[in-house]
């Protein structure tokens, strides 16, 4: 009488059998509770929190998971970053494909930027479709202990951070840093996945956002305050980066402040 060994589990059975098993009391993103300077983020396919670790809820005082459940961006973001955090969201989950080192850049009371390097990924069910989003943030500070061949991009951002209003040419900055033009382009796109010019352009926008949001302001003031040439450039990269001009952008905010 001969007997049949069994046979044996495929290694995507294998996985699905043992993720399974794990218990919601001891999900695998705890892990990331211990990584120094690094937070992670699940939304569903509405955009809301379902899970985070430690050091995300810490930058909201939030101590108890539950109390993130079920809120968006624009629950615990000004509307400006709710805004940047959405729209990449949608290409996310619309395209299927991860967004990843995406510099998401913040400003202090001072109103100095801050950068924060961001990674975002689809969550598919079992039959592949989008359901969700989860994500990674990290501050460049962080991010900066583990890219220690390009500390010399955090030389370049120094400076950046202090001329972003005046202008900075391409070719003084990668002299500041002692690099050719072409080697700070290609340290840049190491790092951010974008050109020095597109990450300028980016900071110089997203700080006409908040200029644009205080009180009174003036859309050709803030064209000059950020060293564009004319309102209308302003206005043609506003529109390029928001998909918006600068004037909707500043009556919709003022429609939902009234």
């Amino acid at each position: 009488m001969s007997s049949t060994a069994p046979r044996p589990e495929s290694p995507a059975a294998l996985r699905e059998r043992f993720i399974r098993r794990v218990s919601a009391d001891s999900p695998f993103y705890r892990l990331f509770d211990h990584l120094p300077d690094l937070a992670f983020f699940a939304k569903d396919s509405d955009f809301r929190f379902m899970c985070a670790s430690r050091r995300f809820m810490d930058r909201f005082g939030i101590s108890d998971e539950t109390d993130i459940v079920g809120k968006n961006d624009f629950d615990l973001f000004p509307t400006r970053l709710a805004e940047n955090f959405r729209r990449d969201d949608v290409e996310v989950m619309s395209s299927g494909k991860a967004q990843l080192n995406i510099v998401e850049l913040f400003f202090t009371d001072q109103g100095l930027p801050d950068w924060f390097v961001t990674n975002k990924l689809p969550l598919t069910d079992a039959k592949g479709r989008v359901i969700g989003i989860m994500g990674t943030v990290q501050s460049f500070e962080g991010k900066k202990q583990m890219l220690q061949p390009y500390l010399q991009i955090d030389l370049a951002l120094s400076y950046i951070r202090d001329h972003f209003r005046t202008g900075v040419s391409i070719t003084e900055l990668a002299q500041i840093v002692h690099l050719s033009p072409r080697q700070l382009h290609r340290k840049f796109v190491e790092t951010f996945g974008t050109s020095p010019q597109a990450f300028i352009m980016k900071l110089r926008i997203q700080a006409a956002c908040e200029a644009l949001q205080r009180e009174g302001a003036n859309i050709s003031d803030v064209a000059h305050d950020l060293g564009f040439c004319d309102q209308s450039a302003l206005t043609h990269h506003f529109h390029r980066h928001m998909g918006m001009t600068p004037l909707k952008y500043l009556r919709q905010f003022r429609l939902r402040r009234a």
